[in-house]
């Protein structure tokens, strides 16, 4: 019987089409514990059915990766020389969608594969610190188009973009900080992320910020909810980042 266990689940590995592949991203997935809620239950469905598609192709996470950069890439370009308007929200929205989600596949791509390593974290967390800043730039540079550039709007995203991106650099190093030198035990309870702080946290969500494009070329409207955005981001990143500083503290205080 256990021979038999051992075989199947050795065929199951060897199984490289899509069926086989996304069987196995099924087991492959990171806890929900403080995901925010499009993140946990949309964005990383469809980038698991992307993953177990690339994977099936042969392509590595670090191509992910790349293609995820390209296609952000290109809704920022079109943010940037398209003029102010419905359809270019809905192109620029649904583009940068689309790269979050081959930027959420490529993660998936290396543990199912088991390709993961330090070179493509790097090259992910390279993207995103690029990625983050950059959107909050383009939203300038079209508040200038919306306003002209003596209006006040258009510091607010400059300011968002500070904001997005301190709380980016915060979540990344008290990761690496934070994290046990020593493997966790097989039998240590995985911590369950409850629905009411997935709601909560929606706020966060990188695929709110991608479909808030949604409204882009209604200028009140945008700036409506884009000052709503900023206003709920900064408190969080306040109580997150303030959060983190104790925890290091104590940390600190422990191994003194």
């Amino acid at each position: 019987m256990e021979q038999y266990t051992a075989g199947r689940a050795a065929a199951e590995r060897a199984d490289t089409s899509y069926r086989g592949i996304s069987a196995r991203l099924r087991f492959a997935q990171k806890p929900g514990h403080g995901v925010p809620a499009y993140t946990r239950w949309i964005n990383r469905g469809l980038a698991r059915s992307v993953a177990a598609l690339c994977a099936s192709w042969g392509w590595s996470a670090n191509m992910v990766s790349a293609v995820s950069a390209v296609v952000s890439l290109a809704g920022l370009l079109l943010l940037l020389l398209l003029p102010v308007a419905p359809l270019t929200g809905l192109l620029v929205a649904v583009l940068l969608a689309a790269g979050y989600v081959l930027d959420s596949a490529d993660g998936q791509v290396a543990r199912v594969t088991g390709t993961g390593s330090r070179a493509g974290e790097w090259l992910d967390h390279v993207i995103d610190s690029a990625r983050t800043p950059a959107v909050h730039l383009c939203v300038a540079v079209g508040f200038i188009h919306f306003y002209g550039s003596d209006a006040w709007q258009w510091w607010l995203p400059l300011l968002y973009c500070v904001v997005s991106t301190c709380h980016f650099m915060s979540q990344i190093l008290a990761e690496q900080l934070l994290r046990p030198t020593a493997a966790p035990s097989p039998s240590a309870p995985v911590p369950r992320g409850s629905v009411a702080r997935s709601l909560v946290m929606l706020h966060t969500d990188t695929g709110i910020l991608c479909w808030m494009f949604l409204i882009w070329g209604f200028a009140p409207l945008f700036l409506g909810f884009y000052l709503l955005m900023f206003a709920a981001n900064t408190l969080t990143s306040i109580v997150s980042m303030t959060r983190k500083f104790r925890m290091l503290s104590l940390t600190e205080r422990s191994t003194s």
